[in-house]
C-alpha cells in the first residue's frame, strides 16, 4: 500500500500544538523517487516554518522531489522569510498542500508562486484533518478573536457544585489531567470573578513534563470584587493575569492590582457586565488564538447567548447531587423554548477513567 505522505505531514504537525500560536501549526515532508527524504515541523512562533526543516534534511536531494506541506507555504516576509522562496530555490518541482492558508497576506498567493515558477501544485489533501488540526488559528486569523472552547464538568444530574457552592471534586484525576492538557494547548483561559471568590483556583498548568505552559489568566471583574489575597494575583504565580473590568472597578483597587504584576483592562460594560465581545476583540489584537472558558455558570451563559461559543468540551461525573439550588454549567439568559437549545455537532464521546467526556461544535440556532 502506497505511503500517505499527506498523514505523515499531519502527524509532524501535531507534535508542536499548542507551541506554535499565533502561528498555525504546520508538517512537511520531501518525497524523492517514493522515499522520504526530508521531514519537518514548525516548533514555535519565530522559529523557521516546518517546509525549511524538511528542505535542510533532505538537501540536494530536494531537487526534482515532491514536496507535501499541511498549510500553503507563505508568500510574505513576517518573523520569517517567505517558504515559497526557499522551495523553488530547492528546485522542487510539484507540491501537494492540504489547504490554502486563510490569512490575507497568503491566501493562495503562495499557490500563484510556486505555479508560475512551473512547479505543479496540488491542494485538498486531508483538508477536513488539516482544517481541524489549525481550527484556533483558522478561527482568529479570519474574525480577530480567539476560538473560545467552554469547558465544564458536572454530575450527571447536571449540577457544577452542590447548593453550598462545594465543587471539589466532581471529576476523578484522570478527567481533571485531561483539563491541564487542555490548558497547556490554549493561549488563554477566562473565569469570572464569582469562581474567583469561592473556589479560589490558580488557572495554571499542572503536569509532569518540561515543557509546561502557562495560559494567560483573564478574569471578568465588572464592579471590582476580586480579593487581593487571591491566588491568581499572587506576583510569585507561574503566567500572567488579566483582570479584565469596567469604570466600576474602584481605581485604588486597580492601582493595587497593577503594582502586583496585574494588568488591569477597563472594558465597556453591557446589561451583564463586562463586554465580552470587547474582552475577545482586545485577546485578538493581543495574538491569543485560543480561550478555554471554565465558568462560572454566570459566565458561560453569556458566552452561549452571545454565540461566542465555539467549541464544547463537557466532562460527565457519575453522581448524583441534587438541590434546586445547585447550579448547572450554563446560567442565565438561558432559552425559553427546547427548540432554541444550543445542539452540538461532530459530537465525539470519550470514556475518561470513570469519568465521560463529551466534545462537540454548537450548530447554528434553529430557534
Amino acid at each position: 500500500m502506497p505511503e500517505d505522505y499527506m498523514a505523515m505531514a499531519l502527524r509532524l504537525a501535531e507534535q508542536a500544538r499548542g507551541r506554535t500560536s499565533p502561528n498555525p501549526i504546520v508538517g512537511a515532508v520531501v518525497v524523492k523517487d517514493g522515499q522520504v527524504v526530508g521531514r519537518g515541523f514548525h516548533p514555535r512562533a519565530g522559529a523557521p516554518h516546518a517546509e525549511i526543516f524538511a528542505l535542510r534534511e533532505a538537501g540536494e536531494r530536494a531537487r526534482g522531489a515532491t514536496l507535501y506541506v499541511t498549510l500553503e507555504p507563505c508568500s510574505h516576509y513576517g518573523r520569517t522569510p517567505p517558504c515559497v522562496d526557499a522551495i523553488i530555490a530547492a528546485g522542487i518541482s510539484e507540491v501537494h498542500m492540504a489547504m490554502i492558508d486563510p490569512n490575507p497576506r497568503v491566501a493562495g498567493e503562495g499557490k500563484r508562486r510556486l505555479e508560475a515558477a512551473g512547479i505543479r501544485v496540488v491542494v485538498g489533501e486531508r483538508e477536513a484533518e488539516a482544517r481541524a488540526l489549525n481550527e484556533t488559528y483558522i478561527h482568529w486569523i479570519t474574525t480577530c478573536r480567539p476560538f473560545v472552547i467552554a469547558k465544564f464538568a458536572m454530575s450527571l444530574d447536571g449540577k457544577i457544585a452542590t447548593c453550598t457552592g462545594h465543587a471539589r471534586w466532581i471529576t476523578g484525576p484522570a478527567a481533571r489531567r485531561r483539563v491541564h492538557e487542555l490548558r497547556d494547548m490554549v493561549d488563554a483561559i477566562l473565569v469570572g470573578v464569582n469562581t474567583v471568590i469561592m473556589d479560589d483556583p490558580q488557572l495554571t498548568t499542572r503536569l509532569d513534563k518540561p515543557d509546561v505552559r502557562h495560559p494567560l489568566r483573564v478574569i471578568l471583574d465588572t464592579r471590582g470584587r476580586i480579593p487581593m489575597t487571591a491566588r491568581v494575583v499572587d506576583p510569585s504565580l507561574p503566567g500572567h493575569t488579566v483582570v479584565a473590568t469596567t469604570s466600576a472597578m474602584p481605581a485604588s483597587l486597580q492601582k493595587a492590582l497593577r503594582a502586583r504584576g496585574v494588568e488591569v483592562w477597563e472594558m465597556p460594560a453591557e446589561s451583564f457586565g463586562v463586554s465580552i465581545e470587547a474582552v475577545l476583540a482586545r485577546l485578538g489584537e493581543r495574538e491569543v488564538t485560543s480561550l478555554l472558558v471554565e465558568g462560572g455558570s454566570k459566565v458561560l451563559g453569556r458566552f452561549f447567548a452571545g454565540g461566542w461559543v465555539n467549541k464544547v468540551v463537557a466532562f460527565i461525573a457519575p453522581l448524583i447531587i441534587g438541590g434546586q439550588a445547585a447550579p448547572s454549567p450554563v446560567g442565565d439568559p438561558g432559552v425559553r423554548r427546547v427548540e432554541e437549545a444550543w445542539r452540538l455537532e461532530q459530537v465525539q464521546v470519550e470514556r475518561v477513567d470513570g469519568d465521560i467526556m463529551i466534545t462537540g461544535y454548537p450548530a447554528s440556532r434553529s430557534g
